[in-house]
């Protein structure tokens, strides 16, 4: 049975990348993956929601208004809760979702919220931590439940891909990055390197970052005229004769 996305204990939000384990390693990949999408968004503004996604690097951005929303005043523009966007509809047109769903209350909520302000056909970037990976099963540990990251809650990119879909979003991209525990410092030998390349290649399901790039779709709906039935118009019946035969005499 799926456990609800709902939570009535709020989690410990880290605020800087350097909060969890190997958090500069986790931006540089991040901001790898998404360094060829930046020149593909188009519009006036972009939203980093969140403290971790104001240092995402958005410098081939084309979007000149770029903001930062966060609940601490720290490297933000807006202060404001994730949940309850000090924005009105159809304002933006690129959001930036970095490691935010972890440890929000009612996570489904950002995101809708993310999508009313977002403008029809606008981007949504998304990231967070695989909970089907090497680092989602240190979440089952005693040791580590404690510690940030795994303070808070892992979600699938599968789930995550599902509120998407029931909110109208296209799913551009879904990548999985660093497949390791991210429990222990990362070195950046040889031996590492290649054993990443040998488990992105042989399971690339399982990286402990998931990185997902939607687009949000807005149909126009075509009325449905009815058809127009015209009425046939009266005509008596002919007959060859009105008066009553006549009997031969």
């Amino acid at each position: 049975m799926m456990k609800p996305a709902l939570s009535y204990k709020t989690p410990i939000r880290p605020h800087r990348w350097q909060d969890m384990p190997n958090g500069e390693a986790i931006l540089f990949e991040i901001n790898k993956s998404l360094s060829p999408w930046w020149q593909r968004f188009f519009g006036y503004h972009l939203l980093k929601i969140g403290a971790l996604s104001g240092d995402i690097s958005t410098k081939g951005c084309a979007i000149k208004h770029q903001m930062t929303l966060s609940q601490v005043k720290e490297n933000a523009q807006i202060i404001g809760d994730l949940d309850e966007l000090p924005l009105v509809k159809h304002s933006v047109d690129v959001c930036v979702l970095a490691h935010a769903l972890e440890f929000s209350i009612d996570p489904h909520h950002v995101v809708r919220e993310a999508s009313r302000v977002l403008i029809p056909n606008g981007y949504l970037v998304i990231t967070g931590f695989n909970a089907i990976s090497l680092a989602g099963l240190n979440c089952f540990l005693p040791v580590r439940r404690q510690k940030t990251p795994w303070n808070g809650r892992f979600f699938t990119p599968m789930r995550v891909k599902d509120w998407l879909n029931l909110m109208g979003f296209e799913i551009l991209s879904d990548e999985r990055l660093l497949h390791s525990p991210l429990a222990y410092e990362m070195s950046n030998n040889l031996v590492t390197k290649k054993w990443q390349q040998i488990m992105h290649t042989l399971l690339p399901s399982f990286g402990s970052v998931y990185v997902i790039v939607a687009k949000k779709r807005e149909w126009p709906l075509t009325p449905i005229k009815p058809k127009v039935r015209i009425r046939p118009s009266f005509a008596p019946v002919k007959v060859s004769t009105m008066n009553p035969p006549q009997c031969k005499k």
